[in-house]
C-alpha cells in the first residue's frame, strides 16, 4: 500500500526548476524546493507554487521526510566555462547535499552537475559525494552523459548520479543517437536521431525587437558595428576562428593561443575559445549556458538567440515564465537541468520505486554500481587520475563492491 510519503520530492538548489518540472511531469509530488537566488525563487514560485524556500544550504537545515531528494550544487564552482577556483565555497555545497540525504534517508536521490565536477580538485568533490552516501547504504551509479543522447537538442555533457537506499536503481539507457560533435556517436548509432536546432525553434513566430516578446522572452536586440559585421561573415557551423583577423575579438586571440597539456582548462583559461558561433540548423545546438545569448547566432538570421529560443533548446515549454533581467533569465536557463532529461530519469526512477515501496529498506553498506567518467577509450590525465582514485578506494572492498566499476 502506498502512503503519504510515496513519490514525494525535495529539490535542493532548485534554480528555475528544470529538475522539478521533469519530475512533476513524470508524476512525482514536489513538496519542497530550496534556493537562495532571488530571481530563481521568483521564477520557481510563479511556475510551481509556494513550496519553494530561501535557505542557505551551507548551513544546517531541517526538512520533512520525502521519498526522493534531487538537485545539484551551483555548477560555476566546477564549470570550465568560468574560472575554476580551488576552495570555491560553491564546491563545498556537495557536502550539504550529501548531509541532507544522510539525515533524511530518502529511498532514492538524483544528483546532477557539470562535467568539470569529475576532475576539480583532483576528484575531491567526487569522493565527497560518493563516500558518505555509500557508507549510509546507498547503491550508486555515477556517469557522465550527453543530454543529446536523451532527446535534448543540444550537446550538453553532464555528470549524473542516481542512488537507491538498499537497492540497485536503474540508470536510464540513451533514447537517441547524437550527432554533430566529436564522440557524439559513442553512446548509440541505431536509435532515433536527436532533434536539431531547426526541429526545436523553427515553429516560433518572428521575434520582436522589444521585450517581453511572444512567447515571453522571444525578442532580440539588433546587432550593430563589429558584432553585425562578424555575424554577416559567419556561415552555419563557423566560429570566431573563421573570421578575418581584423574581426576577431582580442580576448579570443589571447585564448586561442593558449594550450592546456592535460585537456583540462586551467584556472585562468575561461573556457573553450569559440567566441561567437553560428549554430548549424541541421544539428543539435552546442550547450546552452548563461552566455549563450552573446555567443550563439541564429542559424539563418544575423542576430543572437532569443531567451525563448534558448529555453526551447533547454526543453522548457513556452508557457514557462522566467523572471529577472535579460542576463538573469539567460543565466537561469543556462544553469537549469533540461526538463526533458529530468523527466526521463524521473520516469525510470518512478518504475523502480513502484517496486521498491513493497520492499524493506536495507540497513547494510551501499555500493558503487558503476562509474563512467567518459565513453571514450582515451582518458585525459585528469580523468585517469580520478578514475584510479575511485578504483583504489572502492574496488578493494570486495565484500561490498562486487559489480564491475565500468558499469
Amino acid at each position: 500500500m502506498r502512503n503519504q510519503l510515496d513519490f514525494t520530492v525535495l529539490d535542493l538548489f532548485c534554480g528555475a526548476g528544470g529538475l522539478s518540472l521533469g519530475f512533476h511531469q513524470a508524476g512525482f509530488n514536489i513538496v519542497q524546493a530550496v534556493d537562495n537566488n532571488p530571481t530563481a525563487l521568483d521564477t520557481y514560485r510563479f511556475n510551481f507554487g509556494s513550496h519553494v524556500t530561501s535557505l542557505d544550504l551551507s548551513q544546517d537545515a531541517e526538512f520533512s521526510p520525502v521519498s526522493v531528494v534531487i538537485g545539484g550544487p551551483p555548477c560555476q564552482g566546477f564549470s570550465s566555462a568560468g574560472l575554476r577556483k580551488p576552495g570555491d565555497e560553491r564546491n563545498s555545497l556537495v557536502s550539504s547535499f550529501t548531509r541532507t540525504i544522510t539525515e533524511l534517508r530518502p529511498k532514492a536521490f538524483v544528483f546532477e552537475n557539470v562535467e568539470g565536477f569529475l576532475t576539480t580538485e583532483k576528484g575531491d568533490r567526487v569522493m565527497e559525494l560518493l563516500v558518505p552516501l555509500i557508507q549510509a547504504g546507498y547503491h550508486i551509479h555515477l556517469r557522465k552523459i550527453n543530454a543529446a543522447n536523451y532527446g535534448v537538442p543540444q550537446h550538453r555533457k553532464r555528470v549524473i548520479a542516481v542512488g537507491g537506499l538498499g537497492w540497485d536503481p536503474t540508470f536510464p539507457k540513451p533514447t537517441h543517437s547524437a550527432f554533430g560533435a566529436p564522440g557524439a556517436e559513442l553512446a548509440s548509432t541505431i536509435l532515433e536521431p536527436t532533434p536539431t536546432v531547426t526541429d526545436s525553434i523553427s515553429d516560433l513566430p518572428s521575434p520582436r525587437t522589444q521585450p517581453p516578446g511572444f512567447p515571453q522572452g522571444h525578442y532580440y536586440t539588433p546587432l550593430k558595428g563589429l558584432d553585425l559585421a562578424r555575424a554577416t561573415k559567419l556561415r552555419p557551423g563557423q566560429t570566431m576562428r573563421d573570421l578575418p583577423a581584423e574581426l576577431q575579438h582580442s580576448s579570443y586571440k589571447r585564448r586561442a593561443n593558449r594550450r592546456v597539456m592535460d585537456g583540462t582548462p586551467t584556472e585562468r583559461r575561461g573556457g573553450p575559445p569559440s567566441g561567437v558561433r553560428r549554430l548549424r540548423p541541421d544539428e543539435p545546438s552546442k550547450a546552452i549556458t548563461g552566455g549563450a545569448a552573446n555567443e550563439f547566432l541564429h542559424p539563418y538570421e544575423d542576430r543572437n538567440l532569443t531567451i525563448r529560443e534558448c529555453a526551447r533548446l533547454q526543453t522548457f515549454p513556452d508557457d514557462f515564465v522566467f523572471f529577472g533581467s535579460k542576463s538573469q533569465q539567460h543565466q537561469l536557463i543556462g544553469n537549469a537541468v533540461p526538463p526533458l532529461l529530468a523527466r526521463i530519469f524521473a520516469e525510470t526512477l518512478l518504475i523502480d520505486l513502484t517496486m521498491q515501496f513493497s520492499t524493506e529498506k536495507s540497513t547494510g553498506d551501499g555500493s558503487l554500481l558503476s562509474f563512467v567518467p567518459t565513453l571514450s577509450e582515451g582518458y585525459s590525465p585528469a580523468l585517469k587520475q580520478i578514475t584510479e582514485r575511485v578504483k583504489s578506494y572502492f574496488l578493494h572492498k570486495t565484500e561490498v563492491y562486487t559489480i564491475p566499476l565500468w558499469g
